[in-house]
């Protein structure tokens, strides 16, 4: 390994100088500087990043929050996660991802072991209790925060009260009135949305009931019936599903589906029931564009922005990291796609 004395003595300085060059302390000359950072790539040296995390209070690593649960769809996660870490790595920070369900926990473990210079989380609740220890800087249980213990945080996703927070995310209020006002210009009256896994729910997941709200809403507004129902995915609990549906109410021509594990299985059962995709029945998706693209019957859908939020989260984080960042909440505006798989209600075509 190259030690940062033989990048000094490459370079005709003393290692203090080389130091101030790379630690930005102290006022070097541009010639100076030039000269050090010509010696560092031509000898390829890399400073020691715990020595470098002593000397600048910095650990110029980003921690990702990103529990993996296994009712959420993980490829969409991990799309956000890769954002993050390309874009980090761009700023010249590195990510430590933690996927463990530890909640507050892990946040005062980051912010208590000095482990980040900032958090991003994900799989934000309406009620997180990680929350808390975000907008008091993460000081421990108990323990009156100290000036300067603010550990500058983002999240993406969106909880109950945003005060004090920085948040992006995609509207999920506004996707779930879009997909009812797509499905209304149709002429369907009776939708019936397939939901996330009743786990999902029972956590209030932020994502998952705003859009709920949406959904509901712009309903009542145009005056259609809805119906929500929570579903695991796959096809023995998505034929239960729907099979409840058509048993409440028969009239349903519409199908909202936030749930990328049950797309296949509704679209094959609709299929096996005689109910052909889209003149009978309207199927609309909240999901990745590839999800709707690759499926049986290419989806009208609203696409997760994964990429977009991820990129999002790390400016904001550097922006605050900087000393010029501050509380906003971004939200992305929704945009569906028609594709094959929506068309008028049956009874609009008579």
């Amino acid at each position: 390994m190259v030690t940062l004395a033989e990048v000094a003595q490459h370079a005709g300085v003393s290692a203090s100088t080389v130091s101030y060059v790379l630690s930005g302390k102290r006022s070097i000359s541009a010639n100076t500087r030039q000269r050090v950072e010509q010696s560092i790539r031509e000898l390829g040296y890399h400073p020691n990043a715990g020595a470098r995390a002593l000397a600048s209070s910095r650990s110029n690593i980003i921690a990702l929050m990103i529990p993996l649960r296994t009712d959420m769809y993980v490829p969409v996660m991990m799309e956000i996660a890769i954002a993050v870490a390309t874009t980090a790595r761009t700023h010249g920070y590195d990510v430590l991802l933690l996927t463990g369900e530890e909640g507050p926990d892990a946040v005062r473990r980051v912010t208590g072991s000095g482990l980040a210079d900032a958090m991003i989380l994900m799989d934000v609740e309406l009620d997180d209790e990680r929350l808390p220890l975000l907008r008091d800087g993460g000081a421990p249980a108990r323990a009156k925060p100290r000036v300067g213990d603010h550990q500058p945080s983002v999240l993406i996703g969106l909880p109950a009260d945003t005060a004090g927070l920085t948040c992006v995310d995609l509207d999920f209020k506004a996707t779930g009135a879009l997909c009812v006002e797509h499905l209304a210009k149709l002429g369907h009256r009776d939708i019936a949305v397939i939901g996330e896994a009743p786990a999902v729910y029972e956590r209030h997941t932020g994502f998952a009931e705003r859009t709920l709200d949406g959904l509901r809403l712009r309903s009542q507004e145009l005056g259609m019936r809805l119906l929500h129902r929570p579903c695991e995915g796959g096809y023995d609990a998505m034929a239960v599903t729907l099979a409840r549906i058509f048993d409440e109410r028969p009239s349903t021509t519409g199908f909202v589906v936030q749930n990328e594990s049950a797309v296949e299985p509704l679209l094959a059962l609709l299929r096996q029931q005689g109910r052909a995709v889209p003149e009978d029945v309207s199927v609309v998706a909240i999901c990745p564009d590839q999800v709707a693209t690759q499926a049986s019957v290419r989806l009208t859908s609203v696409s997760i922005p994964a990429q977009e939020m991820g990129r999002h989260a790390v400016r904001q984080l550097v922006a605050k990291l900087d000393g010029h960042g501050s509380d906003e909440v971004v939200l992305i505006a929704p945009e569906l796609t028609v594709r094959a798989s929506t068309g008028p209600a049956p009874s609009a075509t008579h």
